[in-house]
């Protein structure tokens, strides 16, 4: 079985949100995202909120001018976000579910209801040369409802598997990586690109990067929190090297 390398896109936000926090420049996210890729990244995401609570504007245009590896931007699938990122042109966008009193981002986008404004979002980013993947949760279904959107690139949302298994549930845990494992293998069957990300840790990415459909994993948060013992090249080494004995155990 030929089994395609693992991409990791390291998420800058949580640099951004301990800067805010004091309103000054320090700490620069763009300065973290450089490290991320002199670390292993392979690309950088950030997630431009229309709150505005950790990236900002300026941050995107930073990274636009200054980064040589692709640029990811997660989103809203607004007008305005939509309109923000045919200006910027970054590699890719993710539009993700959006809600001012979540902490973070709590669940994987309702495609199966989606109406015209998530259909015309897409086909103007894709025609604009924009890749575009959607934050979903990992059903079959999800999978066939994302591809008659015209979305070349599904993420799947690992957050429910990551909490179950820091619960210490075992079957709940196991349960749910066979949710993301038949997930994956319909959505690749069908043509999309998978990728996966949210919640995860040096424990839980190594199960979920021995699925061979997976292509690309997206994580910040605990990257970023690790940092703050290790600095934040060996948070990403570390977990690069995670990644790569999950994909190892590939057979």
């Amino acid at each position: 079985m030929t089994v395609p390398p693992l991409r990791l896109g390291v998420n800058i936000d949580h640099v951004a949100t301990i800067r805010n926090a004091r309103g000054g420049p320090d700490p620069d996210p763009i300065r973290a995202a450089h490290l991320a890729v002199l670390a292993g990244a392979d690309n950088i995401t950030a997630h431009l909120r229309e709150d505005r609570r950790h990236i900002r504007d300026d941050d995107i245009e930073r990274l636009r001018r200054q980064l040589f590896v692709p640029l990811k931007m997660e989103m809203a699938a607004t007008p305005g976000m939509v309109g923000l990122a045919l200006g910027w042109r970054p590699h890719a966008v993710c539009f993700v579910p959006e809600s001012r009193q979540e902490r973070t981002t709590e669940g994987g986008l309702d495609v199966l209801r989606a109406g015209p404004q998530l259909r015309q979002a897409i086909q103007e980013l894709t025609e604009a040369g924009i890749r575009v993947s959607l934050f979903v949760e990992p059903e079959p279904e999800i999978m066939d409802a994302a591809c008659a959107l015209h979305a070349s690139v599904v993420e799947l949302h690992t957050g429910t598997y990551c909490e179950a298994s820091g619960e210490g549930d075992d079957d709940r845990a196991a349960v749910e990586l066979d949710r993301l494992r038949r997930a994956a293998e319909h959505g690749a069957r069908i043509g999309l690109e998978i990728h996966a990300g949210h919640g995860l840790n040096l424990d839980t990415v190594q199960n979920v990067a021995g699925i061979p459909q997976i292509v690309e994993l997206n994580i910040g948060h605990f990257l970023i929190g690790e940092a703050l013992f290790m600095g934040l090249d060996e948070s990403v080494r570390a977990m690069r090297a995670a990644m790569d004995h999950g994909r190892a155990q590939i057979v």
